[in-house]
């Protein structure tokens, strides 16, 4: 592993936009994302097989596999999905993953950031899936770069062109990175992403700070479709928490400027009209959609504003072919589809 200096080096992590040449993504074999029963756990297993089937109908995908679920996971994944079998806890690649990046001479670096089970959440383990980012960068061929902050996939997006969305609250969670200042996690950021400005978003969704929840991934609330672009998770239902919080967060994104100096755009997109489920208010959201090859697949919830939502995406990333994955046993779960899978760049 590395700490290469990004004046040396110029790594940068190109926009989710960019050319891709795999996904990776974790099998769910353990703990909660399973579930108590047979039942839940086949829920989980045709969730994250139809999210890897539909990928893999643009390009490869690699599943990592706890060792003896191999069998298990070739009943519900497309023939052409890679597997490869690797100790692990959970099945969030994304978190768990590392972040790919280029350095000014083309070469593919993989940021391993320090993973402690989302700021050492009760629930969470994380002895198998602290070592997956390395473990990732190595398989793909990657110079590994070793990050010493807390941090996850999920917890950040960026444009490509130097210009960082984060939450306050996960980067500077205390049971992440106790005592680190946003100038400690921005030369961070510098270092290894090669992002010159972040935008401070105030949290994240209101669920998303329940047992299960991440403590305010901002990929279910914003992402760049483009640069200078923002795409941002708008409840409508007065009567959500989170209605507040869309409001708050647009007036914040609406105020901010990116790397290059440009207001941002702001484009909302609904969320679903299923706003509430038997423990409260979801946070279900079409923000949370991974980009891909020639396309964009998209969760959709059996909703009245799927069609609405998958129409607002097909306007944003023009020229690419929207798929709909039903993503409830995702969210269930704590996450979505960006959530599970982690892509590597051409």
């Amino acid at each position: 592993m590395t700490n290469a200096d990004n004046g040396s080096r110029g790594w940068r992590m190109p926009a989710e936009t960019s050319p891709q040449s795999r996904v990776w993504m974790a099998w769910p074999s353990s703990g909660y994302t399973l579930g108590d029963t047979e039942d839940e756990a086949d829920a989980a297993r045709r969730t994250w097989a139809a999210v890897a089937n539909a990928v893999v109908e643009f390009e490869p995908v690699t599943m990592l596999v706890a060792p003896g679920q191999d069998d298990v996971a070739a009943r519900f994944l497309d023939d052409r999905v890679e597997r490869t079998t690797a100790p692990l806890d959970d099945a969030w690649m994304r978190d768990i993953g590392p972040t790919f990046v280029r350095d000014a001479s083309g070469a593919l670096g993989a940021v391993d950031w320090v993973f402690n089970g989302w700021g050492a959440q009760s629930w969470a383990s994380w002895e198998h899936d602290a070592e997956v980012g390395e473990l990732v960068g190595r398989l793909a061929g990657a110079e590994v770069l070793d990050s010493p902050i807390v941090n996850e996939g999920g917890g950040f997006h960026v444009d490509g062109e130097g210009t960082a969305l984060l939450t306050e609250t996960v980067q500077l969670d205390p049971g992440r990175n106790p005592g680190k200042t946003r100038e400690d996690i921005e030369a961070e950021l510098r270092r290894t992403l090669g992002v010159t400005r972040c935008i401070w978003l105030p949290r994240g969704l209101t669920r998303d700070y329940e047992e299960f929840g991440t403590r305010g991934h901002v990929d279910i609330v914003a992402t760049f479709p483009s640069p200078g672009v923002v795409l941002v998770h708008d409840q409508e239902d007065p009567e959500h928490p989170d209605h507040a919080v869309s409001r708050e967060l647009i007036e914040v994104l609406s105020n901010a400027v990116d790397a290059a100096g440009r207001t941002l755009e702001i484009v909302r997109i609904p969320a679903p009209a299923t706003g509430f489920d038997d423990e409260g208010p979801v946070d279900y959201s079409y923000v949370n959609h991974l980009v891909v090859n020639g396309g964009v697949i998209a969760c959709t919830f059996d909703d009245p504003n799927d069609a609405r939502a998958l129409a607002v995406l097909e306007q944003v990333y023009p020229g690419r072919r929207v798929v709909g994955v039903d993503a409830r046993e995702l969210y269930a779960r704590g996450g979505g589809i960006h959530c599970i899978t982690q892509q590597q760049p051409g």
